[in-house]
């Protein structure tokens, strides 16, 4: 890695390996297992991702705690969904984040509210992704999305979110053309357990000049990888998987996971531009993830 605090935009630029991760923000405001995870973390990530009320669960917002994760000295990227917000709030909370120093956005549409945690709330989807992308465009070239002139524009790096292991991945291709012509410059995608299937995708996207992180799952029980395969669209672990958890047991499950998730990483890894790795509930085990696939 560089000297001095890694940076996503310099390591795409650079054609380094990049590495990113993945927070989620507390469910009240008690941020301490968050920011001792990442003071572990500084030096050995490029940029660290803070969802947006992901699963429509009401959480702490991206925004304030990409903020802290800035001051620490990470480079935050704040993931930022349409199913919140119209239109003025996006451009709002954009224009905000640049002013607190954050430079990565991803674009996401968001989880419908049903699958959340407060089933009545009205969704907005004003945009959709790939609009909001085009929006933080035209506020890098200094106009908001109705087209009035800005005082003083963003330097946003525009991410995108894509699943390699769509079946059939035709319409996913599609879409990620889309996102790329929306002004995608790079992707972090959906769980990987396949690395055939994310191979073959790679050698299709290859041809557009964008960068892609291949997302790393842990999974922590044989009962939480049946509840992807179950709830969660494109993600699909391999029984084998699925039983090389069970059979370690309660205790060793999760140390398995780690396994997985590492030799995943391996497989993966002269095929892509970077890893977004996501340790949900187990972000204390970043950093043997970290150490264990060589990423520094």
């Amino acid at each position: 890695m560089t000297s001095g605090p890694p940076r996503l935009k310099e390591a795409l630029e650079r054609e380094r390996f990049a590495v990113t991760v993945e927070y989620n923000p507390p469910k009240g405001t008690n941020l301490e297992k968050l920011l001792a995870s990442a003071r572990s973390l500084l030096g050995r990530v490029h940029a660290v991702n803070v969802t947006d009320n992901t699963a429509a669960v009401m959480r702490a917002g991206s925004l304030s705690v990409c903020r802290l994760l800035y001051e620490m000295g990470h480079d935050p990227v704040m993931q930022i969904t349409c199913r919140d917000r119209n239109r003025l709030g996006i451009q709002s909370d954009l224009l905000g984040a640049h002013l607190l120093g954050i430079r990565n956005i991803l674009c996401l549409t968001g989880d419908y509210p049903t699958v959340g945690d407060h089933k009545d709330a009205k969704p907005v989807y004003d945009l959709d992704s790939v609009q909001i992308m085009q929006l933080v465009q035209g506020l890098n070239n200094g106009r908001d999305l109705a087209g009035n002139k800005l005082d003083g524009s963003t330097d946003f790096v525009i991410g995108a979110a894509v699943t390699p292991e769509a079946d059939p991945v035709g319409p996913m291709l599609v879409k990620f053309e889309t996102k790329v012509n929306a002004g995608a410059q790079f992707f972090q995608t959906q769980a990987i357990f396949h690395p055939d299937l994310f191979n073959s995708f790679m050698r299709a996207v290859r041809k557009f000049k964008v960068k892609v992180l291949a997302g790393i799952l842990l999974l922590r029980s044989a009962k939480m990888a049946e509840f992807l395969n179950a709830n969660i669209p494109g993600v699909s672990v391999p029984d084998e998987m699925i039983a090389e958890l069970r059979a370690a047991g309660d205790q060793r499950a999760l140390d398995v996971g780690v396994e997985i998730a590492v030799r995943t990483i391996k497989a993966v890894r002269p095929h892509c531009d970077g890893v977004h790795i996501m340790a949900i509930k187990a972000i204390d085990r970043l950093p043997e993830i970290l150490t264990k696939a060589e990423l520094g």
